[in-house]
This record gives structure tokens, C-alpha cells and sequence, in this order.
């Protein structure tokens, strides 16, 4: 493969077609970290209002270094996974106190920053500081194992090591910010998972692939599990009892109180959300504060204003919601 014609035909098409998305238009460091901790298993459409939001109210990496986690946390709720605005924050406090308010430029740098990985890192350096490194994400991942026609699972070490191998002989000298921008806009717009619009790719020429639709290969999966939880619901109809968790998937959040068992007589509402390989269904009831069991978590009822000022995961959000409106369609 001529690399330098390949770099020079996605550039010319990425410069005709690539979208323009709100963290394109920078290059600091703190809000290119934001974008990337926003967009980890979160779609741009999603992320766009979200990053825009929190840019405005937390400008600099000073200035969210300085928040309140109770805020940081209100600002990212319905974007999920809250560990990443944790990490964040943290990273941002590092900075502001220990390195005296300077962004590390370097790989080892960002990736002792709490909650920053090698994707997150080299990201960084591609979109910060335009550096020719190979940044991996799913979109990469898919083209360029789709041009050499790798038939490695990519989701283990083997296979991934290829696919960064082949991207590293694809990576100009310099530039790194257009080109990983377009070889990831590549992967969103035109090879994308499924069926990709080869009769569109500025570069098919290039594609080794007899079968691209059949790329990238995955080792199986897990099943999935089925779980499901009970919470409680005690409201005298201006207040709502929730209790703070601190568990780990939701430390800090406040949610309906969780029951240990389902009580008799079925529940008055039930939705579905999936976390990682689990499938859960979360039951409410209507029960009295002294039905529920133990706990040294704090609860405190909340007046149905508050509710938007405070940080609940989005299932339980979603099952507040559900139970108002019940109560509302009753009259």
C-alpha cells in the first residue's frame, strides 16, 4: 500500500465531508479530555449538548477542579457511567493542585492521570497537541482491519496488536489531529459496522477486503444476564424518599431505596435498562419507610422541584418519572 496516497485521498475527503463537531474547533487539552471521557460508549449525537453544557459552565480544568462532585455529577446525569465524571473531576483537581495548572504533553503524563487509559492518552496527544500517534477507537479499529483484511478477533490482544501495527505504517510524520480525525470519520460515515458504503470510500482502492461487511471479527460474547432489582416508592405526593448510594457502580448518586426481596402484591412499576452483559428489570414498590431494611446509607426526601438539581441514575429517573405520571394520569 502507498501510504502517502492514502493519506492524501482520505485527507482530501475528510476535508469535503468530515462533520463539524464542537471539540474540532480546539485544541485545549481539557476540552479535548472532556469530548473523549464524554464519548467513551456514547454517541456524538448524545454527546453534542452534553459537552457544550459542560464547557459552559466548567470552562477550564480550574474551574472544575474547584466544583462540587454534586455538581459534576448533576451536570453529566443521562450520559451514564458515572465513574468517567469522576475520573475526570479527579484528573482535573491533579492538575490544577499538583502540576500547578500545566496539562501533561507527554504519554506517561496523561496516563497517570486518574481514569485515563491508553486510548483516552494517545488520544489526547493526536487531538491536543497533533501528535502521529495511533489512537484505537471502534471506528479506527473497523477501517484499518478491514483494509488489511485481518481476520483476528480484535477484541483480544493478538488481533489488536495487528490492527495497531498496520495504523502505526499508516501515520504521517506529522499531523496527527486531521489524520486520526479522518480516518475515525471514515469509520462513522462510510465503513461503518454492517454493511459499509464501499461505492462511497475515497480510498476502496486501498481495501483488501473480499468480505468487509464480515470485519471486524469478534471473539464470542458472554450471554447475557438477567437480573432484577426492587426499589421502594414512598412519596406523600410532594416529597420522594431517595437514599445515597455507595455502591460502586452508583457511589454518590441518589436513588429510590433498594429493596432485598420483592413484597407481596406484585409491583406498581417496571422498566428495563442493560448494563454491561446484564440485562436488569427494575421493579417499584409502594411500601412504607418502615418496610425497608437496614442501612447506612443517608436517605432523605426530596420535594419534586429538587429533583432536577440532583444526580439519580437515568433507570431510577426514569421510574420517578413513570410513577408521577401514573399518579398525575390518576388526577
Amino acid at each position: 500500500m502507498d501510504a502517502a496516497d492514502f493519506r492524501k485521498r482520505l485527507r482530501a475527503w475528510f476535508r469535503r465531508h468530515g462533520r463539524d463537531l464542537p471539540w474540532r474547533r480546539t485544541r485545549d487539552p481539557y476540552a479535548v479530555l472532556v469530548s473523549e471521557m464524554m464519548l467513551q460508549q456514547t454517541t456524538v449525537a448524545a454527546v453534542i449538548p452534553y459537552y457544550e453544557r459542560w464547557m459552559k459552565r466548567f470552562a477550564s480544568v480550574r474551574e472544575l477542579a474547584a466544583a462540587d462532585e454534586s455538581e459534576v455529577l448533576a451536570l453529566w446525569q443521562g450520559l451514564g457511567y458515572y465513574r468517567r465524571a469522576r475520573n475526570l473531576h479527579a484528573a482535573a483537581k491533579k492538575i490544577a493542585g499538583e502540576l500547578e495548572g500545566k496539562f501533561p504533553h507527554d504519554y506517561e503524563g496523561l496516563r497517570a492521570l486518574p481514569g485515563i487509559g491508553d486510548y483516552t492518552a494517545q488520544a489526547v496527544r493526536a487531538f491536543a497537541f497533533d501528535e502521529p500517534v495511533p489512537v484505537l477507537d471502534a471506528n479506527v479499529i473497523r477501517v484499518v482491519a478491514r483494509l488489511h483484511d485481518i481476520r483476528t478477533p480484535v477484541d483480544i490482544a493478538k488481533g489488536l496488536a495487528k490492527v495497531r501495527t498496520k495504523l502505526e505504517e499508516l501515520l504521517p510524520s506529522g499531523g496527527g489531529h486531521e489524520f486520526i480525525s479522518a480516518i475515525m470519520e471514515l469509520g462513522a460515515l462510510v465503513c461503518r459496522a454492517g454493511r459499509p458504503d464501499c461505492l462511497l470510500c475515497p480510498v476502496k482502492s486501498f481495501c483488501a477486503a473480499k468480505h468487509p461487511e464480515k470485519l471486524p471479527v469478534k471473539a464470542p460474547k458472554a450471554p447475557v444476564k438477567e437480573r432484577s432489582e426492587h426499589a421502594a416508592w414512598i412519596s406523600d405526593g410532594k416529597t420522594i424518599l431517595l437514599q445515597q448510594s455507595t455502591a460502586r457502580r452508583w457511589v454518590g448518586l441518589w436513588r429510590l431505596p433498594p429493596l432485598a426481596a420483592e413484597p407481596v402484591g406484585g409491583a406498581s412499576a417496571e422498566l428495563t435498562y442493560s448494563i454491561v452483559r446484564e440485562r436488569v428489570t427494575l421493579r417499584i414498590h409502594r411500601t412504607a419507610k418502615r418496610a425497608l431494611m437496614a442501612s447506612a446509607e443517608p436517605r432523605k426526601a426530596f420535594s419534586l422541584g429538587e429533583l432536577e438539581r440532583i444526580a439519580i441514575p437515568s433507570p431510577h429517573r426514569r421510574a420517578i418519572s413513570k410513577m408521577i405520571q401514573e399518579v398525575f394520569d390518576r388526577g
